[in-house]
Order: structure tokens, then C-alpha cells, then sequence
């Protein structure tokens, strides 16, 4: 009685050690497969919206400030001024009597795509560009090109 004791025991400790075999691995390698095959486009998908979204939000604070910047200086930064007047007085072009003391910004922020705004204003107007995922001009989806204005 002792001895199929200790063989019940020890078949079972053997069967408990021996792990999945290749098929079964296979299978569950294959299922993630698919699952990652069906679902990745996706993510990727929302995480290129998120990055537009990010870059488009960045861009309205940038023309708020732009509006605030006109409101004590009577215009906006010129193309030549750049976005620059935002963070340090512009020696160059029209000067400014108003310009804020504490500037109106710490720093200009890239795009979420790493890149540096495109700034063109004649004063009176102004466009915000950044050239999307592609960094590139032009594009469809989520590589077109991300625009702001003062009519925004």
C-alpha cells in the first residue's frame, strides 16, 4: 500500500513539472498575435490623434498669447520678430512702449512631433503652422499640416 502511495505521489509531482508543451505555446503565441494584429492600428491610430490634439491645443494658447501681446503693443510680432517677441522684448522691427515686463512667455514649446511652430504675421494678421506628423508641408489624416489664425 506504501508503494502505490509513493507512485501516486511522485506521477503526480512529475505530471505538475512538466510545463506547456510547443503546440500549446503556439497556440497562445498565435493568439496574441492576432489580438496585437487587430488592435495596434488602433492604438497607434489614437496615439497620432493625441498627438494632433496636443499640438493643436499648444498652438491656441500660443495666439492667445499673441492676442494678449497685441492688446499692450497695438500689433503682432512681425514674421521677423517671430514668436521670439513672446519671450523676449523684440529689439528689431516696430517697438513695443507696453511690453510686458515679465515677457508673455518662459519659452516657445515645439510641436508634439518635435519640431518648431511656422510663424508668419505682417502685424496684423497671423498663422500658426506646424507641419503634422510627416513634418512636412501638406499631407492627409493625421500628417496634414495643423494650422491656427487670429480668426481662430
Amino acid at each position: 500500500m506504501k508503494t502505490i502511495w509513493n507512485q501516486f505521489i511522485h506521477s503526480k509531482t512529475k505530471n505538475s513539472e512538466q510545463g506547456f508543451s510547443l503546440i500549446e505555446l503556439m497556440i497562445v503565441i498565435g493568439i496574441m498575435g492576432l489580438l496585437i494584429g487587430m488592435l495596434g492600428p488602433k492604438l497607434i491610430e489614437k496615439f497620432d490623434g493625441a498627438k494632433v490634439d496636443t499640438t493643436r491645443i499648444q498652438m491656441k494658447q500660443i495666439a492667445t498669447t499673441l492676442k494678449n501681446y497685441r492688446l499692450d503693443c497695438g500689433q503682432y510680432p512681425t514674421t521677423d520678430q517671430g514668436l521670439d517677441a513672446l519671450v523676449a522684448k523684440p529689439t528689431a522691427g516696430s517697438e513695443c512702449k507696453n511690453y510686458s515686463p515679465s515677457a508673455y512667455m518662459q519659452k516657445i514649446p515645439k510641436d508634439a512631433f518635435d519640431m518648431d511652430f511656422i510663424y508668419e504675421s505682417d502685424g496684423s494678421n497671423f498663422k500658426i503652422t506646424s507641419y503634422g506628423s510627416d513634418k512636412k508641408p501638406g499631407g492627409d489624416g493625421y500628417k496634414a499640416d495643423i494650422i491656427v489664425t487670429d480668426a481662430d
